[in-house]
C-alpha cells in the first residue's frame, strides 16, 4: 500500500487553528530555524491598506523551533497552499519528534524575497502594528495572543512572541 501522506510543520497559527482533516498531530520541532512576526498580512489579520504581522521562520543557527506536525494526505496540501498563499512557500526540512524520531516534512515559510515581507523592526514597533490591525480572520492581537497560549500549553518558550505579549499587556492598561 502507497502512504500519499505528508508531515506539515506549524509553528504560528496552524499550532491552534487546524482547519484541515489530519491523520496524526505530534510535538516535533525543527532545527536552524526562529519565529518572528516579519510577515505581513493583508488577508487574514489585516487588509491591503494597513497589514498586520504575523509569524513566519528567519534562519538561525542552532536554534530550535518548537511546534506541532501533522500528517496529512495528499489532497490537504492544496487546502494548505491557499491559506498559506500570502507570501509563504513549501521547505522541505527534517522534523524532530519528542521521542527521537524524525522525517522529512514541509513547512511554509514566508522570506524577505516576497511582497508582503515587513522584516524586523523594534519590538516596540512590531508591538504597536500588532495593536492596531485587523482583517478577515480578526484582530492582529487575537492572532499573537492564541500563539502565546498554545505554545504555552505545548510547554514551549518563544521569547520573541512572549515579549510582544507583554508588550501589548502592558498597552492595555
Amino acid at each position: 500500500m502507497i502512504d500519499n501522506s505528508h508531515w506539515i510543520f506549524g509553528y504560528g497559527s496552524l499550532i491552534y487553528k487546524v482547519d484541515f482533516p489530519c491523520l496524526e498531530s505530534r510535538p516535533a520541532s525543527i532545527t536552524g530555524w526562529v519565529r518572528r512576526f516579519w510577515q505581513g498580512s493583508h488577508d487574514h489579520r489585516g487588509v491591503p491598506e494597513a497589514p498586520g504581522r504575523v509569524v513566519t521562520l528567519v534562519p538561525e543557527k542552532g536554534a530550535v523551533c518548537q511546534g506541532v506536525a501533522y500528517r496529512v494526505n495528499e489532497d490537504v496540501l492544496a487546502h494548505l497552499d491557499f491559506r498559506e498563499k500570502n507570501g509563504y512557500q513549501r521547505v522541505l526540512t527534517p522534523l524532530h519528534f519528542d521521542d527521537g524520531n524524525q522525517c522529512q516534512g514541509i513547512v511554509y515559510i514566508a522570506t524577505e524575497h516576497n511582497e508582503a515581507y515587513l522584516g524586523e523592526a523594534p519590538m516596540t514597533e512590531i508591538a504597536a502594528h500588532i495593536q492596531l490591525c485587523a482583517g478577515p480572520s480578526g484582530s492582529n492581537q487575537d492572532y499573537l495572543f492564541r500563539l502565546a497560549e498554545s505554545l504555552r500549553d505545548l510547554a514551549v518558550y518563544d521569547d520573541h512572541v512572549f515579549e510582544l505579549e507583554s508588550l501589548l499587556l502592558a498597552n492595555k492598561k
